[in-house]
């Protein structure tokens, strides 16, 4: 009950700072309204010109793009803003300040993890939300309660692996202060708005076992617009809570790598 008291605690000092500058939730509305049109105008074209590729029709590729917006929502929502605050120029790490998040009494990596939100990312997730059901309705399917759960359960399993790649990708930082390592899975992330079975062999293992996008999207749009075995149901719930234990021990390794400021 701590943790979440903190976690409502940060939610809402974050809001009071990010709702002070109004301009910028208009900005954010216009991003993601053109992250989503531009989404949605290549499937559109993509489908106009074939019925299906590879067994992904529209509505199954319309779900893995909503499953995509979901995702990079609920980032941009609280895990991106706390790790950027940590990583890059002039951050905390570069700066020294980690010091004192070293010092504060809480785990440190629940700090790091939920101490900046963006609540702008909210509308985002609106979006990735109502694309989701349109692609639900345009399958033609009526989901069943097993369905629904199998798709939550997938779902989260998404979001841990994403979370446990960006506490990797974090961890970098502490031996090298001054770079980003998150905008290299930027650009990664980016081809989680298509089924990972369209691209060749080789980037396709690379996108399922060392980068698992797959786990991220492509299973979750599955199990939304059709059923998924009960093997993969719990290889992906295996595969998640594994990733973030592996994410987890990196990160306190790495952590070990940096030089206080005080040092």
């Amino acid at each position: 009950m701590r943790y979440l008291k903190l976690i409502v605690l940060f939610f809402q000092s974050s809001a009071q700072e990010e709702l002070a500058h109004r301009a910028n939730f208009w900005i954010h509305i216009l991003h993601a309204l053109l992250n989503l049109g531009t989404g949605t105008a290549g499937m559109w074209i993509l489908f106009r010109q074939v019925q299906s590729l590879r067994g992904w029709d529209f509505s199954s590729a319309l779900a893995i793009l909503g499953v995509y917006l979901v995702l990079d929502a609920l980032r941009s929502l609280v895990i991106g803003p706390s790790f950027e605050a940590l990583a890059g120029m002039g951050q905390e790490v570069w700066s020294g300040n980690f010091d004192f998040t070293l010092l504060r009494p809480l785990d440190t990596q629940f700090l790091l993890s939920f101490r900046h939100w963006n609540v702008f990312a909210l509308f985002d997730l609106a979006l990735g939300l109502a694309v989701l059901g349109t692609a639900a309705a345009q399958s033609g399917q009526t989901l069943s309660l097993p369905q629904t759960t199998t798709f939550l359960l997938v779902l989260l399993a998404g979001l841990a692996a994403l979370y446990a790649v960006l506490l990797t990708f974090t961890g970098l930082v502490f031996w090298s202060p001054a770079f980003t390592f998150a905008w290299v899975f930027d650009a990664i992330f980016q081809m989680a708005r298509y089924p990972v079975d369209l691209y060749p062999g080789w980037l396709r293992l690379v996108l399922t076992w060392i980068v698992p996008v797959g786990l991220m999207t492509t299973i979750p749009a599955r199990a939304l617009t059709r059923d998924i075995p009960a093997g993969t149901l719990w290889s992906s719930l295996l595969a998640a809570v594994g990733l973030v234990i592996a994410a987890s021990a990196f990160f306190r390794f790495a952590m070990r790598h940096y030089t206080s400021a005080s040092s």
